[in-house]
């Protein structure tokens, strides 16, 4: 902690106002001075305009800009953590965390390169867990499709895909010859089709990868592959999987992880290693992350906390604010 208080840094900070207040909340309650600093291609990013600080960078695909523009504001605001949000820019941090750090005095909520490449590849996140023990559902090669030996429905989505963006359900050869087409040759991951309740399990583990809170929550409705609406549970047999599945990858920070209770048992569809949309739901039901994340920071060490709120349910809503004629921030009285 430097001595203007503690300073986050928020990337890609998009829609994520929920994130920024909650980062906000924490630090006032725990009375901690410092900015949170949150940052965007688009000087539209709703996020921004919640935030202490508002700063425009390239986009994540012109790389060495991207990383120059934001290792200036982590050395300008003095940062001492940057939180990625999104899954397109976890393996271009991961890949050049030591020269990201090296360069300025914040720590980068990364987990390490080996877990972001399981992680960012739903191949590889499909052996990772078959190799562990973990139940899947049964990946579909393309050979069984074009013998006519597979059985639908059929799942199918992109390796490295994100908000399920390119995600279908397939009902037969015909709509899964479309869908390989339009995603693109070897490019997807094809998997029986799962029935059953949809979970999203917001985890925290501290720095070293020892885990702090496990909190699953059932998926009511979600919205452009991100939820809608969700209640908190505590399920054991979920909670219990999902430490083992934890103490096995080693991941750091927020990571969230999406599976499904079959009639085969507790089937797992990806892992993110990052905050996800939904995690303000998990934090204001008392696993707070950000609150975590701030302790750390001043240096606190964490012990595991299962000491949050069961059965309340959240629903999710737009809401409007208005930039004057210069894009400047002038009402947000639809958010209050």
């Amino acid at each position: 902690m430097n001595n203007n208080g503690i300073n986050i840094l928020i990337l890609s900070a998009g829609r994520r106002v929920e994130l920024v207040n909650c980062f906000k909340a924490a630090r006032d309650r725990l009375g901690i001075s410092g900015k949170v600093v949150a940052c965007d291609a688009s000087n539209l990013a709703p996020a921004l305009y919640f935030a202490d600080v508002r700063e425009q960078v390239p986009r994540i695909a012109e790389n060495d800009n991207y990383v120059n523009s934001f290792i200036e504001i982590c050395n300008r605001y003095e940062i001492d953590l940057v939180v990625p949000t999104i899954d397109t820019e976890l393996l271009l941090l991961a890949e050049r965390l030591d020269e990201i750090e090296a360069a300025t005095k914040a720590k980068v909520l990364i987990s390490s390169l080996d877990v972001i490449r399981i992680c960012r590849d739903k191949t590889n996140t499909q052996r990772w867990l078959e190799e562990h023990g973990f139940l899947v559902p049964r990946m579909i090669s393309d050979d069984e499709i074009d013998a006519g030996r597979a059985s639908y429905p059929l799942f199918i989505k992109p390796l490295d895909g994100s908000s399920s963006i390119n995600a279908f359900k397939a009902e037969n050869k015909e709509e899964i010859d479309t869908y390989r087409e339009l995603i693109g040759d070897g490019k997807y991951i094809i998997q029986d089709f799962m029935e059953g309740t949809e979970y999203t399990i917001d985890c925290f583990l501290d720095m070293e990868g020892e885990i702090i809170t496990v909190v699953p929550r059932i998926r009511i409705a979600t919205r452009s592959g991100e939820i809608a609406k969700g209640r908190i549970v505590r399920d054991k047999a979920i909670i219990e999987d999902v430490t083992r599945l934890l103490t096995e990858l080693k991941p750091i920070g927020h990571i969230t992880i999406q599976c499904m209770r079959t009639d085969r048992g507790i089937e797992y569809i990806e892992i993110n290693p990052r905050f996800g949309g939904g995690a303000p739901m998990s934090i204001m039901a008392g696993a707070d992350s950000c609150e975590n994340l701030y302790r750390i920071l001043r240096g606190e060490k964490l012990k595991r906390n299962e000491a949050f709120r069961e059965n309340v349910t959240f629903l999710r809503f737009d809401a409007s604010i208005m930039l004057n004629e210069d894009n400047e921030l002038e009402s947000q009285e639809l958010n209050k």
